[in-house]
């Protein structure tokens, strides 16, 4: 309600409800707190439930024009924008004109490309836990810009790939412990122009972020670093890297690239750190005030009852009899600290209250109302016995979990060794086996440690391909894709089974793209290949196994890749100083499921010997410096050398040939305008030479490319000799043998010199003799050899039979017209599936010779 307005609105007795004076405004919060001096210190609701429905008197409070904007109460920021100079364009970040009643709100512009987040925060923080409760959703489909009124078109359905939405990784690896607040991230594509990509976006968001983080995407074409390079430049690179960090540590990267090498990569990664505008002037103040973390003398119990027990728990080297160690020392740890009262039971406000001293029982309790002068306001005094401190369940949990990550790290800095025995750079034992399933194309079980993956290759045509249509990709089809499944069973729960996670689509979106720089190109093989991933054992690294175990099914199944990759998972001990060691941080080969759980990093990286094909890290420190990046890249290489070598001692090894199961596929280039004449009216031509030769598919192209799929040889030869026929381009003065009279006119005979091709015999071509009807020399269903004399202007074609027979009468005395089909005529038959004479084969005299050589025989 406006300051210079004055409103009453009534209860239609024209009594006035609310009340706005000229010099004043009515401020009406939508949280149950109460301005001084209205209503008395109560709420409308509760007012509402007391008066029977009635609504008081308001009086409005005086205010300046000033605090009109609502600035005082934070549901109205006011709009800022900045611009940012990134690469050689700006980027245009705003907040505080859309979506001003979230918790953090910003629309980031990029040419004419427009993406807006949000960031909503619970008001009452959730049950602590081990895990951020952060939830992210990509809104980038068609129907979202239709609805919004913004997108002019749209071409089908869209699959949304949430393997390349990376937010949860870099925004959850900077959060700080102790915040319980549900979260929630929604990015919506406003608008897009087709140029600049939307998905690598800078979010302002009111998390506990301990630093402010910014992302950028680098590319490289030729030795040219590009920062956030354009959909046509991506097409050039040879690097697809995403880096958040700030502008002296990294938090994250994630990037897909073609054998590149380490130093190529470090390059890259400091081009992106350069990108400190977005750093400096992103981000808002941080909710450092609601961090809810256990107190420290929980921490100090902790440690003294499981010290012991914990340590010699940790040195179990078999994962699941370590799991189940840790878990009971966990129960008796819970079990001790509540039977010595420091934990609260289930009835909780039962055992606060017995605590509570009652000598004050008696005295009367007043309730506290602002309208009621303080001195009547009789405080019930605080307790003086002294209470044990309670902790709840749940942080004795979280604090059991930090208590074990400290004994496994020092255990690991002081003793330089890991739970399973290994020094730093060990790498578990590796065995591969491939061909074990004999009806696959393909087939590998890749196991290392505890891990193991049974990677499974499939072959098919173009309608096995995956279509992908988004905002970036028009219209895509994926002729090779990896899938990735992790049932519950791989780590020895029970769980449910469904769609696939999100977590199992980004780890087979990373191993599909470590795999793709070694596939050959369509030219050389023309196979769609689909690559089955299931982790049957899980104790880290699983995604890294994916890409051993599919690169050796890639090989049994008989795929001519370029070279064998593997990936391998790096881990880090960020402060070795707190466990006895010079502080250099210790970076782990090969890690477990519990290094990673307790580690700073997750930093996985696949390639072979010579450079790298894809790579992701998160870190859950405050981030790491190029040097120690560099370390742990080093080591990574030294590592895949290693796993490359066990894989070549795969026994049994691949095969290195196609599966007697797997399809057949031909590829053959015709004239683009005869692709038409294979498909036909409606598909009929090409929907009847399927069925007449029993192939699987026929797949046609614009361009002229023709590829046939069929179980067997036999049928795959029958269909290649009727398509070369259908595409056949007619040339004057070439032979066309044993061809069939279609039909008979007054004029002369159509003869079919190829399927559906036909061309017109005159009467005066059908014979070297005067005939009254073409019936005397030819009739339906005979088969004669013709010879091509003419091409009009209509593409008809004039053939000739005439021009085939000898001037003179044959050796017998008959007539140079022997009857068609006759006992005197015999028909030379072309071997193979040719029915013509090409140019610089033998001419059409020596036919005839030898046609009169075998009449005179007979």
């Amino acid at each position: 309600m406006l300051a210079n307005q004055r409103s009453i609105l009534t209860n239609g007795g024209g009594a006035p409800l609310i009340s706005a004076p000229q010099t004043g405004s009515v401020l009406l919060s939508p949280y149950r707190r109460c301005v001084p001096g209205c209503w008395g210190g109560r709420s409308l609701p509760r007012l509402r439930g007391t008066k029977k429905g009635r609504l008081p008197r308001v009086v409005a409070l005086e205010r300046s024009q000033e605090s009109l904007d609502g600035s005082e109460f934070g549901v109205l920021p006011q709009p800022f924008s900045v611009r940012i100079p990134v690469g050689d364009r700006h980027i245009m970040v705003e907040t505080g004109r859309i979506g001003r009643q979230a918790s953090a709100s910003v629309t980031v512009t990029d040419g004419e490309t427009i993406v807006h987040t949000s960031v909503c925060l619970s008001d009452v923080p959730s049950e602590p836990s081990d895990f951020f409760p952060l939830s992210v959703t990509i809104k980038s489909d068609f129907q979202l810009l239709v609805e919004l009124g913004i997108c002019l078109y749209f071409t089908g359905g869209f699959f949304k790939r949430e393997g390349k939405t990376k937010d949860h990784e870099t925004l959850s690896s900077t959060m700080i412990k102790g915040f319980c607040h549900e979260t929630q991230i929604l990015s919506s594509v406003f608008s897009y122009d087709g140029i600049h990509s939307p998905d690598c976006l800078a979010v302002t968001a009111a998390v506990p972020n301990s630093q402010m983080i910014a992302g950028v995407r680098v590319g490289l074409v030729g030795d040219k670093f590009i920062v956030n390079p354009t959909t046509k430049e991506m097409e050039e690179t040879e690097l697809d890297l995403i880096i958040a960090g700030t502008d002296s540590a990294i938090f994250m990267i994630e990037g897909y690239c073609n054998f590149l090498a380490e130093e190529k990569l470090l390059q890259a990664v400091e081009v992106g750190q350069e990108v400190e505008a977005l750093v400096r002037k992103c981000g808002k103040k941080k909710m450092t005030e609601a961090i809810k973390l256990p107190p420290a003398e929980l921490y100090r119990h902790v440690e003294e009852i499981s010290r012991d027990e914990l340590m010699k728990a940790l040195q179990i080297r078999s994962k699941i009899p370590r799991r189940k160690a840790i878990s009971a020392l966990e129960d008796k740890v819970i079990a001790i600290l509540t039977e010595h009262g420091y934990v609260e039971k289930d009835e909780t406000l039962s055992n606060i209250a017995a605590l509570v001293d009652d000598e004050d029982e008696d005295e009367d309790e007043v309730i506290v109302d602002g309208e009621v002068d303080e001195g009547d306001v009789h405080i019930k005094p605080f307790p003086r016995k002294p209470i044990p401190k309670l902790f709840s369940e749940v942080d004795v949990k979280l604090v059991f979990k930090e208590v074990t990550s400290k004994f496994l790290r020092r255990r690991i800095v002081e003793g330089g060794r890991r739970s399973d025995g290994r020094s730093p750079q060990d790498i578990r034992p590796i065995s591969s086996q491939c061909g074990l399933l004999p009806r696959a194309h393909g087939s590998a079980l890749f196991t290392r440690g505890e891990t193991q993956s049974l990677a499974v290759v499939t072959l098919g045509d173009k309608q096995m391909a995956q279509r992908i249509d988004n905002l970036v990709d028009t219209e895509e089809h994926k002729s090779f894709y990896l899938q990735y499944s992790f049932p519950p069973s791989c780590v020895g729960e029970v769980g449910r089974i469904g769609a696939p996670s999100r977590r199992e689509i980004g780890h087979g979106m990373l191993a599909e793209r470590a795999l793709e720089p070694i596939l050959p190109s369509e030219e050389n093989f023309p196979y769609t290949v689909r690559v089955e991933s299931t982790i049957t054992e899980s104790n880290g690294s699983s995604s890294m196994a994916s890409i051993c175990g599919g690169c050796l099914a890639m090989l049994d199944a008989g795929v001519p890749v370029k070279c064998s990759v593997a990936g391998i998972a790096m881990g880090m001990v960020l402060d070795t100083k707190e466990f006895g060691g010079d502080g250099t941080p210790l970076i782990l080969s090969d890690i477990s499921g519990s290094e990673d759980a307790s580690g700073d990093m997750d930093f996985k990286v696949a390639g072979n010997e010579n450079g790298i094909t894809a790579f992701q890290m998160d870190i859950k420190v405050g981030g790491i410096t190029l040097p120690v990046m560099e370390r742990a890249l080093l080591q990574a290489r030294e590592g895949r050398k290693h796993i490359l070598s066990q894989m070549e001692k795969s026994s049994p090894p691949p095969s290195g040939k196609l599966s007697k199961y797997a399809p057949l596929i031909h590829v053959m280039k015709v004239k683009p305008e005869k692709i038409n004449a294979i498909i036909g009216a409606g598909g009929k031509k090409v929907k009847s030479i399927i069925e007449e030769t029993g192939v699987e598919a026929i797949d046609t192209q614009d361009d002229g490319i023709v590829k046939i799929t069929a179980k067997d040889l036999v049928s795959l030869e029958k269909s290649k000799a009727i398509i070369a026929s259908l595409t056949m381009v007619p040339v004057v003065g070439e032979i066309y043998r044993n061809c069939e009279i279609k039909s008979i006119a007054a004029y002369g005979a159509f003869v079919e010199i190829a399927p559906g091709r036909e061309g017109l015999c005159h009467i005066s071509e059908l014979s070297s003799s005067w005939l009254a009807k073409a019936e005397d020399v030819v009739k339906v269903g005979d088969r004669v050899d013709v010879k091509l004399i003419e091409i009009n202007e209509k593409g008809h074609l004039r053939l000739s039979r005439r021009a085939l027979l000898p001037d003179e009468p044959s050796a017998t005395g008959q007539s140079g017209d022997p009857q068609v089909g006759s006992d005197n005529a015999k028909e030379l038959k072309p071997s193979g599936n040719d029915n013509l004479v090409k140019p610089g084969m033998e001419k059409p005299k020596n036919d005839v010779k030898l046609r009169l050589l075998l009449e005179s025989q007979a």
